[in-house]
């Protein structure tokens, strides 16, 4: 996490294939998953934010894809802690007889 917001705005240029000056806000956490880094344009200039864990660890999702896009309900539940990929298993039933 030593990138600060010229280093992760490349890499949203570059790797994640997005405009940076979007508006949208890009997300980047470390590999022990206690710091997370928010980067986003404001109309004429990057902001850049950053949230550390003291005693717990940011869910994160396993796939690229599911980390594409969440909606201002999940952002709030990753900020807080609240693993919203896996937050409820899977059900599986068996037929009635």
């Amino acid at each position: 996490m030593r990138k600060q917001i010229n280093g992760l705005s490349i890499l949203v240029e570059e790797e994640m294939e997005q405009s940076s000056m979007s508006g949208s806000l890009f997300l980047f956490c470390n590999r022990n998953r206690r710091l997370i880094k928010c980067i986003y344009w404001d109309k004429n200039g990057f902001c850049m934010w950053l949230k550390r864990l003291e005693k717990a660890h940011y869910p994160w999702p396993k796939t690229e894809q599911s980390a594409r896009e969440i909606n201002v309900h999940q952002l709030k539940m990753l900020l807080s802690g609240i693993d919203f990929w896996n937050a409820h298993k899977t059900l599986s039933y068996k037929e009635a007889t």
